[in-house]
């Protein structure tokens, strides 16, 4: 079988049995990058091997001490393999790409923005020491909303990327590229981060499977902040297996991190048995009201029959508070990103205006020079909520509404295992289809910041197709820290249906044909 239809954990197998080297592999995803890229346009980065994508030569891979080809790099993994010192690693060897907002010592990182456009950071991002750790190949930075602000990979000073399902639409966001560069056969699996639903729609976009894990089980140690309190680092792969297996990877504590709750890393090895009779799924009827497409509805309603009929408990219930979730996320998130974002003034690294005469104006060109619409558009947001006499009026009362919101899921949890939702009220639009109307693309995340104001865990797996042929995705959200019955859950629908198993057809050729 060719390399890029094997599953990461069958990939990690057949390296682990020397049916395939670890620079086959990485071969073979830098092939398909250099065919369909410039049709997809996932990567900003590629760490090729002569020539790099962001124009670094040969002479610099081994820049910060860091050795930057993938080649190089897959080359000292097989020396690993061989020796035995990776035996406890399922994905060693496999090739991954990591979203641009998670720093890689000596690698270029930019969050999609142009202030960060030439900043290599001195230290890797804690998921990235891990996934190096056990034996990650990293292909490359991918793609992203400028600072993950935006639901479309459309914000990015790098362009736009493209849905290999139909690439005059848009693969979701803020980590498209993540999910696009899997999507199309550029990558097996990736890393991408979750503010408020960035891992979760780009999977339900593109046909994959993605992880939004409880905030405080993977480190946010080298993660450009967005909202400090929100952002959470997932995998996205094609499928339940690989996507936990990425994650009992990249999980665990770190002491760099104040956030970092767990002792030890997850170990799903027992999610995978079927067994779910008994196991109860409430369903919130107001999820599945105005606003939702029908097709969307249909899907996921069909998907909790198959479980029923599997044994699962299914029944509806009412999430009133969830319609205030939106607004209270949005004054949240620009509170901390207007917070997060002003240490890029344009003094201590990152862009700097040429055209400045003092200091004040040397804050305010960088920095109008440096960061896009939306980032600006966000930043004057937070300000405004966190100025005086507005304080209590929004971001007080938001703080308040995120608490009622997690009390909603508590007493959610008294009753049920988990609960089904939509991740997104549409499939996939085109591009340019509410890049233009803020207030459109916010009211879309209806269904995903929820989780992350209350620090939940989540896992989005493809349902169905719309009549056009675009994946649709639904979300299985579970009470803290309970990722194994999620996943138990997510797995044994697989098990059922083959929606995961399709491929766009960008998958199978070269990028230009």
């Amino acid at each position: 079988m060719e390399i890029r239809e094997l599953s990461a954990l069958e990939l990690g197998s057949a390296i682990k049995k020397k049916e395939i080297s670890c620079r086959e592999a990485a071969e073979a995803y830098l092939t398909a990058i250099a065919e369909r890229d410039k049709t997809v346009g996932a990567y900003i980065t590629v760490l090729g091997g002569k020539e790099m994508k962001d124009g670094t030569s040969a002479a610099e891979e081994t820049a910060h001490g860091k050795i930057a080809s993938a080649l190089s790099r897959a080359d000292e993994v097989q020396k690993k393999i061989d020796a035995g010192e990776l035996d406890h690693s399922p994905l060693a060897g496999v090739p991954a790409a990591v979203k641009d907002n998670m720093c890689m010592k000596g690698i270029r990182t930019t969050a999609a923005s142009a202030i960060l456009e030439t900043f290599r950071p001195p230290y890797d991002a804690g998921a990235v020491e891990k996934l190096e750790a056990a034996g990650g190949v990293v292909l490359g930075k991918v793609n992203m909303d400028e600072f993950a602000m935006g639901g479309s990979t459309e914000t990015s000073h790098y362009g736009i990327t493209a849905n290999p399902w139909d690439t005059s639409r848009v693969p979701g966001g803020s980590s498209g590229g993540s999910a696009a560069a899997v999507a199309a056969g550029m990558a097996p699996y990736s890393l991408g981060s979750d503010t408020g639903g960035s891992i979760r729609q780009p999977a339900a976009f593109t046909g994959l499977t993605g992880i939004k894990p409880t905030y405080g089980s993977v480190s946010r140690y080298g993660l450009l902040a967005y909202a400090s309190s929100l952002d959470q680092i997932g995998p996205l792969a094609h499928d339940v297996k690989d996507a936990a297996a990425v994650l009992e990877m990249i999980s665990g504590p770190d002491r760099r991190d104040s956030t970092s709750v767990l002792k030890e890393a997850f170990d799903f090895s027992d999610c995978f048995d079927g067994q779910i009779r008994g196991m109860k799924i409430g369903i919130p009827s107001n999820y599945y009201g105005v606003g939702l497409d029908t097709e969307i509805r249909d899907a996921v309603l069909a998907a909790a029959k198959l479980l029923e009929e599997r044994g699962a408990l299914i029944e509806e219930f009412e999430m009133p508070i969830i319609d205030y979730a939106v607004p209270a996320y949005y004054i949240i998130a620009c509170a901390e990103a207007s917070s997060n974002l002003s240490r890029y003034d344009g003094i201590k690294y990152g862009h700097r205006t040429k055209n400045a005469d003092n200091l004040i104006e040397t804050y305010y060109r960088s920095r109008s020079e440096g960061f896009g619409t939306e980032v600006r558009r966000r930043i004057m947001l937070g300000s405004f909520v966190l100025s005086s006499g507005y304080f209590d009026a929004y971001y007080k009362k938001a703080l308040k509404v995120r608490g009622m919101i997690k009390r909603a899921f508590d007493e959610a949890y008294e009753k049920y295992d988990m609960i089904l939702s939509p991740v997104s009220p549409t499939a996939a639009y085109e591009i340019g289809g509410q890049i233009a109307d803020p207030m459109a693309m916010y009211m879309a995340d209806i269904y995903t910041v929820s989780v992350n104001l209350a620090g939940l865990p989540a896992i989005s797996v493809p349902c169905g197709f719309t009549s056009g042929g675009l994946p649709i995705g639904m979300q299985f959200i579970g009470n803290s820290f309970s990722e194994k019955k999620i996943i138990k859950m997510a797995d044994t629908y697989q098990q059922m249906t083959d929606y995961h198993k399709k491929r766009p057809e960008i998958f199978g050729k070269g990028g230009a044909e």
